[in-house]
């Protein structure tokens, strides 16, 4: 379980990426990269890394559920994850 600073620091970055966003596709388009280079460091989208919701795991992220691979396995057995079954053979 990851600590609760680092998951609110994601957050954070998300936040600061959705708003200045538009900015950032104007710089870019015009070509102004010292524009770019006073925006913060966290407006780019490249230093967002997906985190599970439930547990804030970084690795084993299943994208199409937004959990990690873990989390996914426990829930999917259990049951609580609508059209997901166990493969046997």
């Amino acid at each position: 379980m990851a600590k609760e600073a680092i998951k609110a620091r994601e957050l954070k970055r998300q936040k600061t990426v959705a708003k200045y966003a538009a900015k950032r596709a104007e710089l870019k388009a015009k070509g102004d990269y010292e524009g770019l280079d006073k925006l913060p460091k966290n407006a780019s989208p490249i230093r967002l890394h997906n985190r599970c919701k439930l547990s804030g795991r970084p690795r084993g992220y299943m994208r199409k559920f937004g959990i990690s691979r873990v989390l996914f396995r426990d829930l999917a057995l259990a049951g609580k994850i609508p059209g997901v079954t166990k493969s046997s053979w």
